[in-house]
């Protein structure tokens, strides 16, 4: 019986390592992962004075005061192309379960799928989501302006028409959406694009990746001054640092960088993600996971379906996920992570959803909603000294305050942002009036 045992016993492991299902941590990523939870109270909190007067100026001792977070200020987003693709309660338990989790949103601007004639946009299609997405209280990033993937058929080869094209694409998309989306993944894989035989693949060979990105980037700056620029690639390697370095030294409108981290083939270890953090913060701009894959199945690219989930993949899944969010959250140059495809069978029919493909919950979305909604979410009950002052300290978002007397009651809004933080709500009458 324990020769059977220990047999099955090895069977598992050995199943498990091949389909990837392996939870093994190095000591490094231990160690880095022992001072997450110490690293993220340092720099994901921040404090806050509640200074309660009454209108004659006199402090409001001892009343009660409720503190709701309603949300992050760190972004944790997917993409969500698909949300009016389902329709009547499908689309409802799909909204629901978005915004129930993430205050991020990425939509679909690639060229040739929003413009696949001359003049003949989606423009309605992606504004009745970005609607969607403002009414719903989640940011909004556009995502790609320039690529030379989904290149439209009739879009030009030749580098100069390719560019005035490109010029009035941009700015009029930017400047179109200016209010609903003000964050742009505006360049997309740059380190590659000459490989490519079209008009941005020309481009970037005959002027080099560097120019192409700052010219894509001043277009965007021009269109909205106050949006959000990113540059992204999944090309974490000497090349991308070297683009970045170029950029800086052009003195690039960039304001962030974006990390692209598809893991078809296999997880990063914790060493590898928080080394990636490390490189790419030197050049002094936030850093945004985003398009972020880790399958609950079989591993691999591209595979003939039915590609499935399972259950053992669902665990690990979750398991790795927990890890890495925690990490990512924990390095203060992350501002961002977006997961890539809500559901199961999105991009390459991969079984890499939070949800799968019917729509019920996966562990991930789980373990991500004890995270994200849970332990790190404020809400306290407290009230205020005699000099009718209460202080906290909270992870960093938007916050509602309710103050409680025996006369009412009254509720105000606020930011809780890096630094001093002073908020000051006056209630009515003076204390016994």
């Amino acid at each position: 019986m324990e020769k059977y045992l220990f047999f099955m016993t090895a069977i598992l492991v050995f199943t498990s390592i091949q389909a990837g299902f392996t939870d093994t941590l190095s000591a490094k990523d231990k160690l880095l992962l022992a001072g997450a939870d110490p690293r993220i109270e340092q720099i994901r909190k921040a404090d806050a004075a509640i200074v309660i007067n009454y209108s004659d100026d006199s402090p409001a001792k001892d009343v009660k005061v409720k503190v709701e977070q309603v949300s992050h200020r760190f972004l944790f987003g997917c993409n969500i192309f698909p949300l009016f693709d389902y329709k009547g309660e499908q689309h409802e338990t799909y909204g629901k379960e978005f915004a129930d989790l993430l205050n991020y949103a990425t939509l679909p601007f690639y060229w040739g799928g929003y413009e696949p004639k001359p003049g003949v946009t989606n423009a309605e299609g992606v504004k009745k989501i970005a609607v969607w997405c403002k009414a719903h209280g989640i940011e909004t990033k556009g995502h790609p302006l320039v690529w030379h993937e989904v290149y439209p058929s009739w879009a030009p080869s030749d580098v100069d028409e390719t560019k005035a094209r490109l010029e009035s694409r941009v700015k009029e998309i930017v400047h179109g959406f200016k209010g609903l989306i003000n964050r742009w993944d505006v360049v997309n894989e740059a380190t590659v694009s000459d490989r490519f035989d079209n008009g941005v693949g020309h481009w970037a060979k005959r002027d080099g990746a560097a120019v192409m990105v700052d010219q894509s980037l001043r277009w965007a700056r021009e269109a909205n001054s106050k949006a959000t620029l990113l540059y992204n690639d999944f090309n974490v390697s000497p090349d991308y640092e070297k683009l970045l370095s170029d950029l800086n030294h052009m003195g690039s409108p960039y304001d962030a960088i974006g990390i692209q981290s598809h893991m078809h083939g296999g997880e990063w270890s914790m060493e590898k993600a928080w080394d990636v953090c490390e490189t790419y913060s030197k050049f002094g701009k936030p850093i945004n996971f985003t398009e972020l894959t880790v399958l609950s199945g079989e591993n691999g690219w591209e595979k003939p379906a039915p590609w499935p989930t399972t259950p053992e993949g669902e665990k690990h899944q979750a398991a790795y996920v927990s890890r890495l969010y925690t990490l990512l959250f924990s390095h203060p140059a992350v501002e961002a992570i977006t997961w890539w495809d809500f559901m199961d069978g999105g991009w390459q029919g991969a079984p890499a959803g939070l949800v799968r493909a019917d729509l019920t919950p996966k562990p991930v979305y789980k373990s991500l909603m004890t995270l994200i909604k849970r332990k790190w979410w404020t809400k306290l009950d407290t009230a205020t000294g005699e000099d009718g002052i209460c202080k906290i300290r909270g992870f960093m978002g938007k916050y509602k305050v309710t103050v409680t007397t025996p006369k009412g009651s009254k509720t105000a809004l606020f930011d809780l942002e890096p630094g001093r933080n002073v908020w000051n709500i006056e209630l009515a009458g003076s204390k016994g009036k």
